[in-house]
């Protein structure tokens, strides 16, 4: 496998389980801050994840593909396109368990602040080892995919108090 192969999917996982994680918890938590019933905000969730890792796999297929056909200024095999497309999906399908997970087993008042905080955490922890992967900091890569992403969360919440 060449530098270039691992770096798109090193991307594609990175940004799978980032956007997986923001999305998914900022809509739960948009929705659980309405008030809405612990049931509806699981099948929401369950809707969202099934559909976005759907969308942005064929996103992930798409640009990649577009990228290397401008790139090479020629069609090429589409192979590594899809490979990354794989990843896409599976790394958003995987981590968009993570803030669903607590609505499945207790009640909201008690699953959307766990929802938050193990959202959080993961997103931390992505970024601590991103960090580390990359050689850009532990601390750095982890400190910045939790920041980033709490204030999606925050966006969720606010949105959901104020229409909800």
């Amino acid at each position: 496998m060449t530098m270039k192969t691992r770096e798109i999917y090193f991307r594609n996982f990175i940004f799978g389980v980032d956007d997986s994680l923001v999305s998914t918890v900022g809509l739960l938590s948009g929705i659980a801050s309405a008030g809405v019933e612990r049931e509806t905000i699981f099948l929401t969730g369950i809707v969202l994840i099934f559909v976005e890792a759907f969308s942005m796999a064929a996103g992930s297929f798409l640009s990649e593909a577009s990228a290397e056909e401008y790139s090479a200024r020629t069609n090429i095999s589409q192979s590594r396109s899809f490979s990354a497309s794989i990843i896409m999906f599976g790394s958003y399908f995987v981590a968009g368990f993570i803030p669903l997970f607590p609505y499945v087993i207790t009640e909201v008042p008690v699953a959307f602040p766990l929802s938050v905080a193990l959202s959080i955490a993961a997103l931390f922890l992505l970024g601590a080892w991103s960090g580390k992967l990359s050689k850009a900091g532990i601390v750095r890569g982890a400190f910045r995919m939790a920041i980033v992403g709490g204030i999606a969360i925050v966006l969720g919440v606010v949105v959901g108090i104020v229409l909800g």
